[in-house]
């Protein structure tokens, strides 16, 4: 992969700051209630959209175990070692590494994998402030709508590990869980890492969530905690298709998909 001098791919061009904030503001329309009728149904189109071109830039990426996390943890945190040594893994297993494509967390899963020749994807989120792509993925996808990518980021996954993150990350996490107990997708593996990180919150589902019944002690099976990479590993063993380890890919430059309007 080439890179430009601020180490992003050569290809991996921002969007335009004047069509960002554009895109913003629609997302704002959407949620801010009923609209004229012609105007809901170019959104939708828009919308619909954005799904093909999803779907056409990641239908051949492989068996993909997605990875969520803070973007704020720096180069020297603990947490990014241990996010980079798991992309490294997820890869030699022969599964594709997926993230939300930015820094931190997504940057050190992308880096693991694509240091030992794994295959890196990121998919990249427009933002009032620009969340740029990393420089360690094979091809990355840029979606304008939240909830498209999130939909990307489930739909070609065999497993989700959760690093420690914030809002986002927790949003993720717990959409992977409902959607598994609630029969929407397979039994994938969630394996949160960081126990220290996570005890707290599955105390509280535990102690408070489980005896008010609002989750089962059953849906506490969902979520596998551990700070070991081996463990990580094994859970991979769990997934429903089998990946098949594939020879170090040629470098080639990243290819840009941009959602464009």
């Amino acid at each position: 992969m080439t890179e430009s001098s601020d180490g992003r791919p050569d290809d991996a061009e921002p969007v335009d700051p004047k069509r960002a904030h554009e895109w913003v503001l629609d997302d704002l329309r959407l949620l801010e209630g009923p609209r004229s009728r012609t105007s809901e149904f170019f959104r939708v189109l828009r919308i619909v959209r954005e799904f093909i071109r999803g779907f056409r830039a990641l239908h051949f990426v492989g068996p993909c175990v997605t990875v969520f996390g803070s973007a704020r943890f720096p180069e020297d945190h603990p947490y990014y070692e241990k996010a980079r040594l798991i992309g490294a893994e997820i890869a030699r297993q022969g599964f594709t590494v997926i993230t939300g494509g930015g820094p931190g967390i997504m940057e050190a899963a992308n880096r693991g994998a694509y240091e030992v020749g794994g295959r890196s994807i990121g998919c990249n989120i427009v933002l009032p402030k620009e969340q740029l792509p990393n420089p360690y993925v094979h091809k990355f996808v840029t979606f304008r709508y939240f909830f498209v990518r999130k939909v990307m980021l489930v739909k070609y996954s065999q497993a989700f590990v959760i690093m420690p993150g914030g809002f986002g990350t927790m949003d993720e996490a717990f959409e992977a869980a409902t959607l598994i107990q609630t029969g929407k997708i397979f039994s994938f593996p969630i394996i949160l890492v960081g126990v220290d990180y996570w005890t707290p919150l599955l105390d509280f589902l535990k102690q408070t969530m489980v005896p008010n019944g609002t989750i089962s002690e059953s849906d506490l099976k969902l979520l596998h905690l551990t700070d070991s990479v081996e463990d990580v590993v094994r859970h991979l063993e769990c997934c429903p298709s089998e990946a098949v380890p594939e020879p170090k890919p040629k470098k080639k430059p990243a290819r840009a998909w941009k959602m464009q309007t």
